[in-house]
């Protein structure tokens, strides 16, 4: 049964959802929007139930720290407020949130939003464990034009089998590159990637997943 993360610091709106959606869904939650984040990192949550306002952290804030974090930013945030929608659903929009939802909730209507987004996302499975920490990588080859092209970025999140990292560049789904590590004044080759994910499609700097094809033993992480 997939798990929904409801983020609410009303007892009886927690409740209401967690029973309403009880068939279909298991339901973790907190009233703490500081727990949240530990909570989405912990269980891996399909989707996010937010409400907007909450002490001591908004769900403007949440919302916006749930998309940045490479840990949470594929999972759907699904704003549920008794603040107008003509009022915040194009902010919230901005902020990565997936849909909006005023109070008294249409608990048809959120369901279906519900099937109808997490079909269309595939639970991810990786199949190396992720870490944090902070790379400088250089990588090397064409972009979708077949133009050939050399860019520094970093990555805070990577694993034996490859990484994620925004790079200003547009590239093709079957794209390969060349990987460097970059510092103390050199460049050391540490293997080829291919894309297997995108992100922030249509922004200056897409977010990309790569996955190696071929790594030699001076990539960060082994297996």
């Amino acid at each position: 049964m997939d798990k929904i993360l409801v983020v609410d610091d009303d007892d009886a709106m927690r409740g209401l959802l967690k029973m309403r959606l009880s068939d279909t869904y298991e339901t973790i939650d907190t009233g703490d929007p500081v727990q949240a984040l530990g909570l989405a990192l912990q269980h891996k949550p399909r989707a996010i139930l937010l409400d907007l306002m909450m002490p001591d952290c908004s769900g403007f804030e949440l919302c916006q720290s749930f998309h940045n974090l490479s840990y949470t930013a594929r999972i759907p945030i699904f704003v549920v407020s008794g603040e107008s929608a003509a009022k915040y659903k194009d902010y919230m929009n901005s902020l990565g949130a997936a849909g909006y939802f005023e109070k008294p909730i249409d608990f048809a209507k959120l369901k279906a939003r519900l099937t109808t987004e997490l079909q269309s996302r595939p639970t991810e499975r990786r199949a190396h464990t992720r870490v944090r920490m902070h790379l400088i990588v250089k990588l090397k080859g064409s972009d979708v034009g077949q133009r050939s092209f050399e860019q520094l970025t970093t990555t805070e999140n990577v694993s034996a089998g490859g990484f994620l990292c925004p790079l200003p560049v547009n590239l093709s789904d079957s794209s390969s590159l060349q990987v460097f590590l970059s510092g103390a004044g050199r460049d050391q080759y540490v293997g080829s990637v291919r894309v297997v994910r995108r992100e922030n499609e249509g922004t200056p700097w897409q977010r990309y997943a790569f996955k190696f094809i071929e790594r030699t033993s001076e990539w960060i992480l082994q297996d």
